[in-house]
């Protein structure tokens, strides 16, 4: 047993059952995207969070307990993304990330914007010329301190 595999099992009971990552949220009670990530292998539960997710997708105890691990987190299969959707946001990166380090250090100062005190909202933007994704990002700002 492993994480990997229990993410597996995650993935294949979702897709046989029809399970919507916002309806585990609810039961979990945390925001869709923090909870999807940690079903994905991302995110460390509690006892309490692992046994809710457990009894949604049949997990074992001792699986349970592989979702209470730390993980490996931010582990792609490649360096360059292959997964179209995933490959834009390496995309996104790769052309904006000069423009995002700008800005932030212009507003805030040397620092970076967290992804430990970090919080995401995605969302279905209904538009006339075809929906749109909505993602909203918000990290806490943490300046390099001198010493």
């Amino acid at each position: 047993m492993s994480r990997i595999a229990v993410t597996e099992k995650i993935i294949t009971a979702k897709v046989s059952q029809g399970i919507k990552w916002s309806d585990v949220a609810t039961a979990v009670g945390l925001s869709k995207e923090w909870v999807t990530a940690a079903c994905l292998g991302q995110m460390t539960l509690s006892a309490e969070q692992a046994a809710t997710v457990g009894e949604i997708f049949g997990l074992t105890a001792e699986e349970q307990k592989w979702l209470q691990v730390v993980p490996y987190k931010g582990s792609l299969p490649t360096a360059v993304p292959t997964d179209p959707l995933i490959y834009r946001f390496y995309e996104l990166v790769s052309v904006y990330g000069t423009t995002f380090k700008e800005l932030i250090h212009e507003e805030f100062g040397d620092g970076i914007m967290s992804a430990i005190d970090f919080k995401m909202d995605l969302q279905r933007e209904p538009n006339a010329m075809g929906d749109r994704v909505s993602i909203a990002m918000s990290g806490k700002f943490l300046p390099y301190k001198t010493y």
